[in-house]
């Protein structure tokens, strides 16, 4: 058996190759120019770390778009800490799936395949007719699912913790 050590160690046959001479010649395929074509900024040397967006002087796309300022403002660029985003359920969904007096949670309406998961928060909308009770638990309810729910018998409760993603909840346990 031959002796096992690190130097005996060399990677698999196959996985590495040699790395590509450039500028050695014209029939290496890569000579004089070395595969960067003829002038301009990407052909000098040092010279082409341009950022993203960056439109060779024309004034680049994000500032000709038209912008709305301030974070706090609904209708201002979707991005900062004061941006909401719900994931939206219909009472007629709700409906269908769910037998009456059954305990609707944020957790079952993803088994019953209404959500894909529970990282943001839920809200219910009042569309369609609800005709017997049922107990739903979610983060948000509009004033018309909330009465549409009540006057059907059940209960509507808010959550008021912020939305967990069970596997995030799976790993910290």
């Amino acid at each position: 058996m031959p002796e096992i050590g690190l130097h005996t160690l060399s990677p698999a046959e196959g996985s590495t190759k040699e790395r590509k001479r450039i500028g050695r010649g014209k029939g290496s395929g890569t000579g004089k120019t070395s595969g960067r074509g003829q002038k301009g900024q990407k052909s000098r040397s040092g010279s082409h770390n341009m950022r993203p967006g960056f439109e060779g002087g024309q004034m680049p796309l994000y500032m000709r778009m038209g912008k709305l300022r301030g974070p706090h403002m609904k209708k201002s660029m979707p991005m900062g800490p004061f941006r909401t985003s719900n994931e939206i359920v219909k009472l007629a969904d709700l409906v269908e799936r769910f037998e009456p007096g059954a305990e609707i949670t944020p957790a079952t309406m993803v088994v019953a395949g209404l959500l894909k998961n529970t990282k943001q928060p839920v809200k219910v909308l009042g569309e369609g007719e609800l005709r017997r009770a049922l107990n739903v638990t979610a983060n948000a309810f509009t004033r018309s699912a909330r009465e549409k729910i009540e006057a059907a018998g059940g209960t509507a409760t808010v959550i008021t913790a912020a939305p967990v993603d069970p596997a995030l909840a799976a790993d910290e346990a």
